[in-house]
């Protein structure tokens, strides 16, 4: 491997929206730097199972769901 081509691997500060930090290794920014996260694991809901529902008025979703409903989609 050729040297002095990778960024430099150091600790940082990772803000979740909830204001905890947590130390993590990372090439973003300098040592000791604070990045501050809009979306976290802690509130998206495609880590935590959000209940959104699906909003489709005669759309693909619903010709689909009516060809289909005795199969119990």
């Amino acid at each position: 491997m050729r040297k002095d081509i990778h960024p430099d691997y150091h600790m940082i500060n990772v803000k979740m929206t909830d204001g905890t930090l947590v130390p993590m290794m990372s090439t973003y920014g300098a040592e000791g730097d604070t990045l501050a996260l809009e979306i976290d694991p802690s509130a998206h809901p495609a880590w935590t199972g959000g209940n959104s529902r699906l909003m489709d008025t005669g759309g693909r979703v619903s010709k689909f769901k009516k060809k289909y409903e005795g199969l119990g989609f």
